[in-house]
C-alpha cells in the first residue's frame, strides 16, 4: 500500500511539471531582471516607507520605480535616448518624445512616431564614422508597437558617409550602408537586413536581402510589448539577427542574400538560337500504327439498359410536376405586359406514393462496345534530343569580391518612414563593435523595462488561457499533461479488489513430525509437484 501511495503521488508531481515547464522555464530567464526592480524598490521608497508606518500601521503604499536611462560604458558610436532636434524631421510625419501609454515604468521616455499615412523622416550624427575593417558592427534598438501594426515599417537606416550628406534633407533617396528592423503589411511580417554592395567594376551599388526568418515573428508585432532588436555583423561576413536576445536568423554574406553578392561566372550565351530541326519530344505517335478494322468511332458511350422492366404502378398518364392549384394570380399582374399567367409549378401529389410518373423510359448504362476516338499508341522519340538550352559563355560583368564585409562606411543613423499605424515606440538606439557593452546596455535598458512588464502580467492560469486563445491546440496539450494523468491516478490508486491489511501476517510455526509423518508429508508434496508439472499453465508451448 505505501509504494502505490509513492507512484500515486509520484503520477500527480510529474503531471504538474509537465504542465508548467513552459511557464517556469520563461519566468527563470527573468528572475533576475526582476530582482534589480525589486532592490531599486526597496532602496529609492525605503525611508517613505518607514515614516508610513510611524505614522499609521498598516501596509505600505506601492511604491513606483522611477526609469533612468542607460548610461554607455565601453567603446561606441552610438547612442541615443531621447532629445532628437525636432527640426531634423523634413517629412509631414509628427514624431514626439513622450512616455508609453501603458509604461510601467516612469520616467521611461522615447521617440513616438505619431502620425498615420504619413511619411517620417529623424536622423542623428554618429560619434565618429563607422569603419568596416577589422571589428564588428552591432546595431540594437527598442520597438514597441503601443497600438498593434497594420502596414508599415519600423526599421533603421544606417546612412552613408558621403561628402553631400546633409541630414536636414534626409529623404528615401538618402544613400544608406545597411536598413535593418520590422516591417509588415498585411500578414506579412518580415525582419529587414538589407545592404548596398559596391560593384567593383560599374562602382554602381545593388541592394543585398538577407534570406526570410524561419521563425514565426507574429507575437513580436501582436502583444504590444517592448522587443529588442539586435543586428551583429561579423569581419568573416557572418551575421545574426536576433530579437530580445534571441537568434532568429543567421547566415553568411556570400551564401545567404539575394541576388547574390558575386554574379554568376558564366552566363547563357543571348545571341544563341534553338534550330529549327531541333526536337524537344520525348514520345511521339507510332507511325506505322493502323487502326483496328473493328473500331466503331461512332459507337455511343452510353446506351438504354434493354434488360430494364418498368416498376409496376408507374404512371404514365400522369405528370411529374402540376400547377399549384392554391396559387393566386397577384393583383398587378398585367397580361399585356407580363403575359398569360401560370400557377408556380410543384411536385405531383398523386406521385408520392407511385413508383414514377410520366412516360417511362429505359435507364442509361455503359455501352460495353464503346471505344471513343481511335489514337495511335505512343512511342520513344528516336530523334529525340532534349531540351533545348543556351550555350554557356564567360559573364563579362564577373567580379569575385570575398570580403562583402568591407561595405561602406556610415556617419549616420535615421528613420525614414511610411505607417498606417501611429503610436510606434522607438528607444535606447545603439552602435558599437563590443558586443559585450552592447549586452550591457540592452541589460540596463531593455532588460529593466522586461522586468517591469513582466511583473505586471497577469497569474500563471491566466496566462495559460490566454496563450491558448491564441494557439487553440495548447488545450490538447493542457489535456495531456494534466487531465490524462490525473484519470490514470485516479483509476490505479482507487480501484482494485479491497483487502485487509489490519492483521500482520505471521508464519506459523511447524508442529515437531513423526518419522512417518515426514514421509507422508514428503510423498505429498512430491504428487502435488507432479500435478503442478502437468498443469497446462506450466507445459512449455509446442512449436508446429
Amino acid at each position: 500500500m505505501e509504494l502505490k501511495m509513492r507512484l500515486c503521488v509520484a503520477l500527480l508531481s510529474l503531471s504538474l511539471c509537465l504542465g508548467l515547464m513552459g511557464h517556469v522555464r520563461a519566468q527563470e530567464e527573468a528572475d533576475d531582471v526582476e530582482m534589480d526592480v525589486e532592490d531599486a524598490i526597496d532602496d529609492m521608497r525605503e525611508e517613505d516607507v518607514e515614516e508610513e508606518e510611524e505614522k499609521a500601521p498598516g501596509p505600505p503604499p506601492v511604491p513606483t520605480v522611477t526609469y533612468r536611462a542607460p548610461e554607455p560604458m565601453g567603446e561606441h558610436y552610438f547612442a541615443k535616448k531621447d532629445g532628437i532636434d525636432e527640426e531634423i524631421a523634413k517629412y509631414d510625419g509628427k514624431w514626439e518624445v513622450e512616455e508609453m501609454k501603458d509604461t510601467k515604468l516612469p520616467g521611461d521616455k522615447g521617440l513616438v512616431l505619431k502620425s498615420k499615412a504619413k511619411h517620417h523622416a529623424i536622423s542623428a550624427l554618429l560619434l565618429r564614422p563607422f569603419t568596416f575593417d577589422t571589428k564588428p558592427l552591432i546595431v540594437q534598438y527598442e520597438v514597441n508597437f503601443q497600438t498593434g501594426i497594420d502596414c508599415g515599417g519600423a526599421y533603421v537606416k544606417l546612412l552613408a558617409q558621403t561628402p553631400d550628406l546633409d541630414l536636414e534633407e534626409f529623404v528615401d533617396k538618402t544613400p544608406y550602408t545597411i536598413m535593418f528592423g520590422p516591417d509588415k503589411c498585411g500578414e506579412d511580417y518580415k525582419l529587414h537586413f538589407i545592404f548596398r554592395h559596391k560593384n567593383p567594376k560599374t562602382g554602381e551599388f545593388e541592394e543585398k536581402h538577407a534570406k526570410k526568418p524561419d521563425a514565426d515573428l507574429r507575437t513580436y508585432y501582436t502583444d504590444k510589448k517592448t522587443h529588442l532588436y539586435t543586428l551583429v555583423l561579423n569581419p568573416d561576413n557572418s551575421f545574426e539577427i536576433l530579437i530580445d536576445q534571441t537568434v532568429v536568423n543567421s547566415g553568411n554574406l556570400l551564401n545567404d542574400m539575394t541576388p547574390p553578392v558575386n554574379p554568376a561566372a558564366e552566363i547563357e550565351d543571348p545571341d544563341d538560337h534553338k534550330p529549327e530541326d531541333w526536337d524537344e519530344r520525348p514520345k511521339i505517335q507510332d507511325p506505322d500504327s493502323v487502326k483496328p478494322e473493328d473500331w466503331d468511332e461512332d459507337a455511343p458511350a452510353k446506351i438504354p439498359d434493354e434488360d430494364a422492366v418498368k416498376p409496376d404502378g408507374w404512371l404514365d398518364e400522369e405528370p411529374e410536376y402540376i400547377g399549384d392549384p392554391d396559387a393566386l394570380k397577384p393583383e398587378d399582374w398585367d397580361e399585356d405586359m407580363d403575359g398569360e399567367w401560370e400557377a408556380p409549378q410543384i411536385p405531383n401529389p398523386i406521385c408520392e406514393t407511385a413508383p414514377g410518373c410520366g412516360p417511362w423510359e429505359r435507364p442509361m448504362i455503359d455501352n460495353p462496345n464503346y471505344k471513343g476516338k481511335w489514337k495511335p499508341p505512343m512511342i520513344d522519340n528516336p530523334n529525340y534530343q532534349g531540351v533545348w538550352k543556351p550555350r554557356k559563355i564567360p559573364n563579362p560583368d564577373f567580379f569575385e569580391d570575398l570580403h562583402p564585409f568591407r561595405m561602406t562606411p556610415f556617419s549616420a543613423v535615421g528613420l525614414e518612414l511610411w505607417s498606417m499605424s501611429s503610436d510606434i515606440f522607438f528607444d535606447n538606439f545603439f552602435v558599437t563593435s563590443d558586443r559585450t557593452v552592447a549586452e550591457r546596455w540592452a541589460a540596463d535598458g531593455w532588460g529593466l523595462k522586461k522586468a517591469a512588464e513582466g511583473a505586471a502580467e497577469p497569474g500563471l492560469v491566466n496566462q495559460m488561457i490566454t496563450a491558448a486563445e491564441e494557439r487553440p491546440w495548447l488545450w490538447i496539450v493542457y489535456v495531456l499533461t494534466v487531465a490524462l494523468p490525473l484519470v490514470l491516478i485516479i483509476v490505479f490508486c482507487c480501484t482494485g479488489k479491497n483487502k485487509c491489511h489490519s492483521v500482520p501476517y505471521r508464519r506459523a510455526q511447524r508442529p515437531h513430525l513423526k518419522p512417518r509423518t515426514r514421509k507422508l508429508r514428503k510423498k505429498n508434496q512430491k504428487s502435488e509437484d507432479d500435478i503442478l508439472r502437468r498443469s497446462p499453465r506450466n507445459r512449455k508451448p509446442r512449436k508446429d
